[in-house]
């Protein structure tokens, strides 16, 4: 898995390769069941349409970061571009804390690109400011994410 390992990263990128087919792995960014298995989203709706909303609810967590404080809470974005099967765009990402202030805007790219063994994932999602919390949410997410989308290539590569 190929996430960011920058001591101060301003984005997260995370290329992995998932021996699955292209349209189930990007159905897995947009499934209730998949998001709760893999990424411990607590409630979500997601429609893969241009201009579709894209939001996600996780349950806080009893860690509290001392920069960004509880974990958890929503991100939303809106899906401005999507090729079914293939990759959706958000723009207007936001991060809403359970106690805190958002964190946006962000964008979000995921491509799904078939390849010979199955698909080549990229989670791509950009957006900062020059400020400690900013650089400490991308740290924290990092982490995070590459440790949901382990479990998302876990499940598919099991299937």
């Amino acid at each position: 898995m190929g996430a960011s390992t920058t001591a101060d990263p301003s984005a997260f990128d995370c290329v992995l390769e998932i021996a699955a087919g292209h349209a189930d792995v990007f159905a897995a960014f947009f499934r209730p069941e998949s998001l709760r298995a893999w990424w411990a989203v607590g409630t979500s709706i997601t429609l893969a349409r241009p201009l579709g909303v894209y939001a996600l609810t996780w349950p806080s967590t009893s860690d509290t970061d001392p920069r960004l404080g509880p974990l958890g809470g929503t991100m939303y974005g809106i899906v401005i571009d999507v090729r079914p099967g293939r990759e959706f765009f958000l723009a207007d990402v936001y991060w809403l804390p359970t106690d805190g202030d958002p964190i946006g805007p962000m964008a979000l790219h995921v491509t799904c690109d078939p390849t010979a063994a199955g698909t080549r994932l990229r989670y791509h999602q950009t957006g900062c400011d020059d400020s400690p919390r900013w650089r400490r949410f991308y740290r924290v997410i990092s982490v995070d994410w590459s440790a949901a989308l382990a479990r998302l290539k876990k499940e598919l590569d099991a299937k």
